[in-house]
């Protein structure tokens, strides 16, 4: 599965740009040594397939073919063209790539990947949840969480041995909560009632973590939520309805990345209690709101099209964004751009390997690791 040659070019550049990427060395003791597994809880942002093995028949079928995976040449049931994030960290960790839970004779060694594409934090069924329909059978993190913990009970029995895996473990509970407040805002709801669901939200996440953190684990990583007023989908469902005072000077809607950066700020302020009450744990808080911005302003130095940034790589939308929900990626109608290394973007929604890549990078190898709580092997720790 290797990256195209133009994706490459562009992470050296990532290593070359002045950035002041830093901290290849973590902090504590054995920060970031001795991982030999890696277990993801999340949603389409880090699913590797799981989605796909359950989908009733006919359902998400686009994600089944090309162009989805064009840049592996094949479809591998993840949201870009290529590698995600958690590829890439697998990678620079010397580990392979995970396997999704739900995939048949896949090997689990090195870890288990159990992020669902369409996943909500809060599970559907909780009270505050019931006003928001889910439009996909929806594999919460709480049911992410059982799995977790039915695994490690099958796979290493007793709970001394499950605590030994996990301190060779790193342990991701996120990025999840950004479908939580998708599918409130699809159903046109204000931003000001959205925001009503961030508390519940981030409950939920610093929950599961807890629970983590209970069972062993010695490294865990909590995601943000993006800056969502950049995203094409976003920007293209509210284009009708906004004025150029909406905007900011890159062309983000204000508002949606204000709610987002609401829920990054309660979310950093639970992490950081959590790593007040685990402190012989190494927790740290992955900010991707900021790296996706910093990603965003130095985009034409990153090898990308500045005139793409906004603009999904596959759609049928045209114009400024080319997104439009009744012709998004893998539909009649839609259409993949010549060089997805390009774009930020790659279905409107999720971005492409080459952003993926930088983001991976500008996180796990940089500054937007808060704090920093992994280094790397030699090959993989040049920054």
């Amino acid at each position: 599965m290797a990256m195209a040659s133009s994706a490459s070019a562009l992470l050296l550049a990532v290593s070359l740009a002045a950035l002041h990427l830093c901290c290849r060395h973590g902090q504590g003791a054995d920060a970031g040594h001795g991982i030999t597994a890696i277990y993801s809880l999340g949603d389409s942002i880090t699913d590797t397939g799981n989605l796909v093995m359950e989908a009733p028949p006919g359902m998400f079928e686009t994600i089944m073919h090309l162009p989805y995976g064009v840049t592996f040449g094949y479809p591998t049931g993840r949201y870009s063209d290529g590698l995600l994030m958690i590829d890439f960290l697998a990678q620079d960790l010397g580990l392979p790539f995970l396997n999704p839970y739900l995939g048949k004779n896949k090997s689990f060694d090195h870890g288990v990947n159990f992020a669902v594409a369409g996943a909500t934090a809060v599970d559907p069924a909780d009270q505050y949840n019931l006003t928001v329909p889910v439009p996909v059978a929806s594999n919460s993190l709480k049911v992410q969480l059982r799995w977790f913990k039915d695994f490690l009970k099958y796979t290493f029995g007793i709970d001394q041995e499950i605590r030994r895996r996990l301190q060779k473990s790193l342990v991701l509970v996120g990025e999840i909560g950004g479908n939580d407040y998708n599918y409130a805002f699809s159903q046109d709801k204000p931003v000001a009632e959205v925001e009503k669901l961030i508390p519940g939200v981030v409950k939920t996440i610093i929950d599961a973590a807890k629970e983590v953190l209970d069972m062993g684990a010695s490294r865990v990583i909590v995601p943000g939520n993006f800056p969502i007023g950049c995203v094409p989908g976003y920007l293209a469902m509210n284009a009708a309805k906004s004025e150029p005072a909406d905007y900011d000077s890159v062309g983000c809607l204000r508002e949606l990345n204000d709610f987002a950066a609401k829920h990054n700020s309660r979310l950093r302020r639970a992490v950081a209690d959590l790593q007040a009450s685990y402190p012989h744990a190494a927790v740290a808080y992955a900010d991707y709101f900021g790296s996706f911005l910093t990603l965003l302003h130095n985009a034409s130095t990153l090898g990308f099209d500045a005139a793409s940034t906004r603009k999904a790589c596959c759609g049928g939308g045209g114009g400024e964004y080319n997104f439009d929900w009744r012709r998004m990626c893998g539909f009649d109608g839609a259409a993949a751009c010549a060089e997805p290394s390009t774009y930020l973007s790659w279905d409107g929604i999720h971005m492409t390997q080459a952003a993926y890549g930088v983001m991976s990078r500008l996180i796990y190898h940089g500054k937007y690791l808060q704090p920093q709580i992994l280094s790397f092997p030699e090959k993989y720790g040049q920054t």
